[in-house]
């Protein structure tokens, strides 16, 4: 299924069928303010295996982040949140960073590898924003590749859906997309620094 929705004014009844989709265990492709992304509830253990399958990778060694739909719904995921870390990413979010953070209980175990830490994500994408905020809690994100090795990500999305349309459930039409992923920050030490340089610029 291919699912036209408008970036700027989601139409809420597009957005709901993508919740449905997800609530039913299905997998989507979705826009974000990177590259579009691959993803489902991240409390559905065989939706969360399918997109390990589709992406080719061991669900244990796999490095899947959390989209929120804002710094509020970030407690359900993430623990010891001091003030300086919470500030830089009010500072930052929404926008193009992923934030790596100590895991909490909530999260589901498959996902809490030995460092016990997750990502977490805020884009500034109002689709992908108003699907979390309906589903009621976290969607997993992980960035399509693209197979040519000149291009790391597709962002034509009537490509990625002749790409993806057999292997998910729905791809989201939400524009271009980039083909810079988000710049990842780890905030587990004492002072954060860059794991990787994406699009987000960012003077710690």
């Amino acid at each position: 299924m291919l699912l036209r929705i408008h970036p700027e004014t989601p139409s809420q009844r597009q957005v709901q069928k993508a919740v449905e989709i997800l609530q039913n265990g299905g997998v989507l492709v979705f826009p974000t303010d990177t590259v579009y992304g691959l993803g489902c509830d991240v409390f559905n253990h065989k939706a969360v295996e399918r997109v390990a399958r589709i992406k080719g990778i061991e669900l244990a060694k796999a490095n899947f982040s959390f989209i929120c739909h804002s710094l509020s719904q970030l407690t359900d995921y993430a623990r010891h949140v001091n003030n300086p870390t919470f500030k830089l990413m009010k500072q930052c979010l929404p926008g193009p960073y992923t934030f790596v953070l100590e895991a909490s209980s909530n999260v589901p175990r498959i996902f809490r590898n030995r460092k016990k830490t997750i990502g977490i994500r805020i884009p500034k994408n109002n689709i992908i924003l108003e699907v979390v905020r309906e589903l009621g809690n976290a969607v997993l994100t992980t960035s399509i590749h693209d197979e040519d090795e000149v291009l790391d990500y597709t962002t034509d999305p009537e490509l990625i859906y002749d790409h993806y349309k057999n292997l998910v459930d729905a791809v989201i039409h939400g524009g271009y997309g980039n083909n810079i992923p988000s710049t990842v920050i780890d905030c587990t030490q004492q002072v954060p620094y860059v794991l990787r340089q994406g699009i987000g610029t960012l003077d710690l």
